[in-house]
């Protein structure tokens, strides 16, 4: 019998804490990864990836990282664009989803624009898009 690959860690950029803590309780019931960070603007995050280059820590990069598009300080499009320019630093795949409750077209369509997002999600998610994601990363 094949073991499932897990998730080893994943990564949340939210404000909105009721969406975070739903997304951590199905992440943790459904068991899709062993650790969740959680960053609730694009600064904190941002921030955290640039001392992973300079500590060449790569088990503290996030295989999967769910990327919200709307809160304070930096906001969604601010770290796609600084997250482009260090992306390559990492020796890992790092898979990225905009989960948003934007369903602006043009907000769609400049996300799939970008190489470095898979995919566009709207809040709130379906439970068999987060077990998706996960799987598909595993």
């Amino acid at each position: 019998m094949t073991m499932i690959e897990t998730v080893k860690l994943a990564c949340i950029i939210d404000d909105d804490n009721m969406y975070v803590n739903l997304v951590k309780k199905i992440i943790e019931t459904k068991k899709l990864c062993d650790n969740l960070l959680v960053f609730k603007n694009g600064k904190e995050s941002i921030d955290y990836f640039e001392a992973m280059i300079q500590n060449l820590s790569e088990e503290n990069v996030p295989e999967i990282i769910l990327l919200d598009l709307n809160m304070p300080v930096m906001d969604g499009w601010e770290f796609l664009d600084r997250f482009m320019k260090i992306k390559n630093k990492f020796g890992k795949i790092i898979t990225l989803y905009v989960v948003s409750s934007s369903i602006n077209p043009n907000d769609i369509n400049r996300v799939k624009d970008l190489s470095v997002v898979e995919g566009y999600l709207i809040k709130p998610m379906e439970i068999g898009d987060l077990e998706d994601i996960f799987k598909k990363s595993a």
